[in-house]
C-alpha cells in the first residue's frame, strides 16, 4: 500500500466559545504519513477509539497527538464523539483533517458544551480496567508483612462471599477496607534475573467489622473464588486510568522485552495484556509506544562458512498504559504474527 506524507490538523472542539466560532489554528505538526486508500469523510461510531480512528487515515496511527491540534482555547483537543464526521480536506494544498459536530448541544449565553463521559476513548479502556481489577505487582517484603488470614468463623478454612472471617496482623492504619490477595508468580529480569515485582493474585475484598489487639474479624463484600488461610490483605489502591492517552515515542532509548503474556498463556495477540521488563527508572511513562520485534535467528552463511544472526523483525505496537518503579503493563495494539514471551521492544 502506498503512503503519501503530510503535515495536517485537526479541530477536535470540546468546548465551542463565542457561539461556537472556531478557526483553526496554525499548529504545524510533524511530517506524518497518511494511507492512499485514506477516505473523505468517516463517521465515527460507538465503541471506537482514537487509534482505531487513526489507523483509518495514517500509517502510524500512534502518532495522532502530532497531527490532532486544536484552537488553543479549547481544552482538550482529543474528545470525540459518536456521530462526528471526519473530514479530509486540502488547505493551501495540504490535506488537513476536520471534526464536525453532528450532535445538539445546549446553549448558554457564552459556551456551548458536551459530556466528557460521551466521548470516544483513546484505548479499549474496558479491557484495561478488567485487567488492572484482577492483578497487582508488590513486592515481597510488602506481602510478608501484610495482615494474613488466619480462617473462617466455625473453623473454616475456605471463606466465600458474604461470610466472615479472621486475618491478623498490622491494622494500625486504622484502614477499613482491604483487598484479599494471594501470592503469584515472580516478575524475573530474563537477562539480569533481577526480581522485577511479585505477582498478586486478586481474590476479594473485605471490611473490618471488628478489631481486638492484632486479631480484625472481616466480612467479606466481593470474591473472585474461594478464600483460604494465609491469603493476605492490602490496602486498596488508587489506580485511575486517563480516559485520553497521549501516545508518544519514548523520551529515552528503551531496549526491553515481553515478560509474560497475562492470562496464563504463552502468545499474544492484538489487546491482549503484556508485562514489560522495563518501568519508571527506565524512563516509561503511560502513553509511551514501542515496536515488536522477532529476534532475528541464527543462520549459517555457506559461502563464507559462518553463522550469522539475521536482523530482527519488526512484527507490531503496543502501548504502556500502567507503570511501576521496575516493570510495566502494555497493551498490544497491533501484531502481524503471535506475541510470544521473549519477543523484543524498543523505541518505535
Amino acid at each position: 500500500m502506498k503512503k503519501i506524507p503530510f503535515v495536517a490538523t485537526l479541530l477536535t472542539p470540546l468546548i465551542i466559545l463565542m457561539a461556537g466560532l472556531l478557526s483553526i489554528s496554525n499548529v504545524t505538526a510533524q511530517a506524518v504519513v497518511l494511507n492512499e486508500d485514506v477516505p473523505d469523510k468517516y463517521v465515527v461510531k460507538r465503541g471506537d477509539t482514537l487509534w482505531d480512528i487513526s489507523d483509518v487515515f495514517l500509517q502510524d496511527p500512534w502518532m495522532w497527538p502530532e497531527i490532532w491540534h486544536a484552537n488553543q482555547q479549547i481544552e482538550n483537543p482529543h474528545l470525540i464523539y459518536p456521530g462526528d464526521i471526519i473530514s479530509l480536506v486540502y488547505v493551501d494544498g495540504v490535506p488537513t483533517l476536520i471534526v464536525k459536530r453532528s450532535r445538539d448541544l445546549k446553549l448558554s449565553p457564552q459556551i456551548r458544551a458536551v459530556d466528557h463521559i460521551e466521548a470516544i476513548s483513546a484505548l479499549p479502556l474496558e479491557t484495561i480496567d478488567n485487567f488492572l481489577s484482577k492483578n497487582r505487582v508488590t513486592d515481597d517484603a510488602t506481602l510478608r508483612s501484610a495482615p494474613y488470614v488466619l480462617g473462617g468463623t466455625e473453623r473454616r478454612i475456605l471463606v466465600g462471599m458474604k461470610d466472615d472471617f479472621y486475618a491478623r496482623g498490622d491494622f494500625s492504619a486504622n484502614r477499613l477496607n482491604y483487598g484479599i490477595y494471594r501470592r503469584g508468580d515472580p516478575y524475573l529480569d530474563p537477562e539480569t534475573g533481577e526480581l522485577l515485582g511479585i505477582r498478586a493474585i486478586d481474590v476479594g475484598s473485605a471490611k473490618v467489622k471488628a478489631l481486638k489487639d492484632d486479631i480484625a474479624t472481616l466480612g467479606v463484600n466481593r470474591a473472585a473464588g474461594e478464600i483460604r488461610i494465609k491469603d493476605r490483605l492490602l490496602v486498596s489502591e488508587e489506580r485511575t486510568l486517563a480516559s485520553t492517552f497521549y501516545p508518544r515515542a519514548p523520551a529515552t532509548e528503551i531496549k526491553a522485552s515481553v515478560l509474560n503474556v497475562e492470562d496464563g498463556v504463552r502468545n499474544a495477540g492484538a489487546l491482549d495484556v503484556v508485562a514489560i521488563n522495563r518501568g519508571q527508572r527506565d524512563g516509561l511513562q503511560a502513553g509511551d509506544t514501542l515496536a515488536i520485534s522477532k529476534r532475528g535467528d541464527m543462520t549459517k552463511d555457506r559461502v563464507a562458512n559462518q553463522r550469522v544472526q539475521l536482523p530482527d523483525e519488526r512484527i507490531g505496537l503496543l502501548m504502556v498504559f500502567y507503570t511501576y518503579e521496575k516493570m510495566s503493563f502494555g497493551l498490544v495494539m497491533e501484531a502481524d504474527r503471535q506475541v510470544d514471551i521473549g519477543d523484543l521492544l524498543s523505541n518505535p
